[in-house]
């Protein structure tokens, strides 16, 4: 069994309709790929990415606001009445995003802060980005008491430091296709670190296709290039590494674990 721990489904150009993304879908099975969470990025949106992927029960959800989405607006309120779908087993993806929309900053902080405040509330994790905002990101985890509910780094791409503070929080960290990029010797150092009881794969299609998908349009088949890459990368069996990245993924998402056991 492998999970795609970060996809965006209602985002793929490759399924406009049900019959396309039914292809998506029996393309990831083909690959091991037995269960996905389906990331909200904006509000707004929710609802129709909700029912696009209606008809799937190994589709998991999360419902938040991207830190690059925070000048459409966060309304707390309608976060936690889509929390309350049993398929929503988190809150997010939020968190800090300094590379591309510095000029929001005092926002993004104060929509991440909601979030963080929502999660603990609703006791389910958190799905956070995060870019060029390291200090800001972990110090307000820390000041929100995110520990509580615990999360996850996703599409890690930054320093030891960062996800060895990150994981002291309860945290997991999450990699994608980026590590396979020629450029990623930082981010590979840091996977080959990560404790194997606080990593996950991802795919964040339609985003950033692995290698040997470069220039494709990503999708959660390809979660399966990731996590070979990986294992590889760590010295493992690609046979552990998707057996025990699957066991992370529920020993968080334990909303997830319940219907997944049903």
């Amino acid at each position: 069994m492998l999970i795609d721990s970060h996809c965006h489904l209602d985002r793929l150009n490759a399924a406009p309709d049900q019959a396309s993304l039914n292809q998506i879908m029996a393309q990831a099975k083909s690959q091991g790929v037995d269960y996905l969470l389906c990331v909200n990025v904006r509000q707004q949106g929710f609802e129709a990415m909700r029912d696009k992927v209606a008809n799937f029960d190994n589709v998991f959800l999360s419902s938040g606001v991207h830190p690059l989405d925070v000048q459409e607006g966060l309304d707390v309120e309608q976060i936690r009445s889509y929390a309350s779908d049993p398929k929503v087993v988190a809150i997010g993806e939020t968190g800090l995003d300094y590379f591309y929309a510095n000029e929001t900053k005092t926002l993004q902080q104060q929509c991440f802060e909601q979030q963080i405040q929502l999660a603990v509330e609703v006791k389910k994790p958190l799905i956070v980005h995060t870019r060029d905002a390291r200090e800001d990101t972990i110090n307000r985890l820390k000041q929100g008491h995110a520990d509580k509910v615990g999360g996850v780094l996703h599409c890690f791409t930054e320093n030891w430091e960062m996800a060895k503070a990150a994981i002291d929080l309860g945290f997991y960290i999450s990699v994608s296709g980026i590590v396979t990029f020629k450029n990623a010797g930082e981010l590979r150092s840091v996977i080959r670190k990560v404790p194997k009881e606080r990593l996950l794969v991802e795919t964040d299609s339609p985003y950033l296709a692995p290698v040997p998908h470069r220039g494709k349009e990503n999708q959660p088949a390809y979660v399966r290039d990731v996590a070979e890459f990986v294992a590889q990368l760590r010295g493992e069996s690609y046979q552990d590494l998707a057996q025990y990245t699957s066991a992370n993924f529920f020993n968080l998402f334990t909303q997830a674990a319940v219907i997944a056991n049903k």
